[in-house]
C-alpha cells in the first residue's frame, strides 16, 4: 500500500476501529447448484466426497460487516470450494473488533462449541491490534497461543496475516510484518502473507469507511485466496 492510502486507512480506521456488525455462521449451499464467487449460477465440478469443514476465526473482515451475510467472506468462500467440487461447509466465527487477545479468550470456546472438530482453520486476526498499536510481542504471544492449541488438537491451520502502514515506523513494520511468516514457520501452518493483497490498492472495492471490502472486494478476496485454502485443506479433503 502507497503511504498516502495507508495514511488514510491509518487514520480512519483509528477512529472508526474494526468494528461492526457480527454475524452468525452461513447458511450451506445446496449441492446440486453451487454459484461460482461471482454469483453467476455456474457450476464447473459435482460436489462430492466426504464433508470438510472450515472454521473462519477472525475480526470484522470475517464477520461481514456491511454486507448480508450470505456476502460475508466466509461464506463467499464456502461457495467457491462447493464450486470447484469440494463439500465445504465454512463456519463464520469471526467477531467485529476483536483484538488477538479478545480471540483467544473465546478460541479454546468455539473450538469445543462445533458439532465436529474442523479440518482447517483460518485465523485472520491483527488488524485491531495494529490499529490500536498494542505491543507486537502481545499479538505475537496470542497468535502463537492459539496456533499452539490448534497443534495440540491436531487440527491444521491457515493464517491470514496483515501488514503495518509504514508512517507507525520501519522498526514496528518490520516486527508486525515479521510475525505471521515466523508463527507459521514455528506451527507448520499454512499463509497468505497479506489477506487484503488484492484489494487495498483499489478503493472502489472498500465501503464507505474505507477499512471494510464491499460484496465485489470480498468476491476479489476469495478468487484470490482460494487455492491457498485449498492447500491448506487435510491432503485427503480436497481430493
Amino acid at each position: 500500500m502507497t503511504k498516502g492510502v495507508w495514511c488514510i486507512f491509518l487514520s480512519l480506521a483509528l477512529a472508526l476501529g474494526l468494528s461492526g456488525c457480527g454475524g452468525s455462521a452461513p447458511k450451506e449451499q445446496p449441492e446440486a447448484a453451487p454459484t461460482d464467487a461471482a454469483g453467476d449460477g455456474a457450476a464447473t465440478i459435482p460436489i462430492m466426497g466426504e464433508p470438510v469443514t472450515v472454521l473462519a476465526f477472525g475480526d470484522s473482515l470475517f464477520a461481514g460487516y456491511g454486507v448480508d451475510q450470505a456476502q460475508s467472506y466466509p461464506a463467499t468462500l464456502e461457495n467457491a470450494l462447493r464450486v470447484k467440487g469440494i463439500n465445504a461447509k465454512v463456519v463464520n466465527a469471526g467477531v467485529s473488533g476483536d483484538t488477538t487477545a479478545a480471540g483467544l479468550q473465546r478460541f479454546v470456546f468455539t473450538l469445543d462449541s462445533q458439532e465436529r472438530a474442523p479440518d482447517l482453520v483460518i485465523v485472520e486476526l491483527g488488524g485491531n491490534d495494529l490499529l490500536r498499536q498494542l505491543p507486537v510481542d502481545q499479538t505475537r504471544s496470542n497468535l502463537d497461543a492459539m496456533l499452539a492449541e490448534l497443534e495440540k488438537r491436531d487440527i491444521d491451520a491457515l493464517i491470514m496475516g496483515m501488514r503495518a502502514p509504514p508512517n507507525l515506523g520501519p522498526e514496528f513494520q518490520a516486527e508486525f510484518d515479521g510475525l505471521y511468516g515466523a508463527l507459521a514457520k514455528k506451527h507448520d501452518a499454512d499463509l497468505v502473507p497479506f489477506f487484503l493483497e488484492s484489494i487495498y490498492q483499489s478503493p472502489e472495492l472498500f465501503q464507505s469507511d474505507r477499512i471494510h471490502p464491499t460484496p465485489e472486494g470480498i468476491e476479489q478476496l476469495v478468487e484470490a485466496t482460494v487455492e491457498s485454502v485449498i492447500a491448506a485443506l487435510p491432503e485427503n479433503s480436497s481430493s
